[in-house]
């Protein structure tokens, strides 16, 4: 495909553009239509000079979530899993005391739903964090 400039259509669009913005009707086409006869695209012939490329619509797929679980244990503080729940997570402080109880009464709680690489990030944190401080906390993740 080769494009060629045109200073003539540049005028006509300037012009086109110019007048339109001061209210007066537009000049005219910026594309030569001279020989249709006034009959539009089709022209005298009946036969369409232009062509449309249409390309297929591409969806993007939704990415995997995944669930971020902590796991309850019997030596790490549950303050400090109140603290982890607020930094990693950006809970509330009363959300982390919900899901902190949720995990000490049932073995296993939620933290938040997220892509693959935001949960294994998250869950990295919550891993580094608790080894640094020397508890046995776990955290892991799983495909929703």
């Amino acid at each position: 495909m080769v494009l060629r400039f045109d200073p003539d259509q540049s005028r006509n669009a300037f012009a086109n553009d110019r007048s339109t913005r001061l209210g007066a009707p537009p000049v005219g086409p910026l594309r030569g239509s001279d020989d249709d006869g006034g009959k539009g695209p089709a022209g005298p012939g009946g036969k369409n000079d232009t062509a449309t490329i249409t390309r297929p619509k591409t969806r993007s797929k939704r990415p995997n979530l995944y669930r971020v679980l902590l796991l309850n244990d019997d030596y790490t503080p549950m303050e400090f899993v109140v603290l982890i729940l607020q930094d990693v997570f950006n809970k509330t402080r009363e959300d982390a005391m919900r899901i902190m109880l949720h995990v000490h009464n049932h073995g296993v709680g939620e933290c938040g739903v997220y892509p693959y690489e935001v949960a294994e990030t998250k869950v990295t944190r919550v891993m580094d964090a608790a080894r640094k401080s020397q508890h046995p906390l776990q955290c892991v993740m799983e495909k929703q």
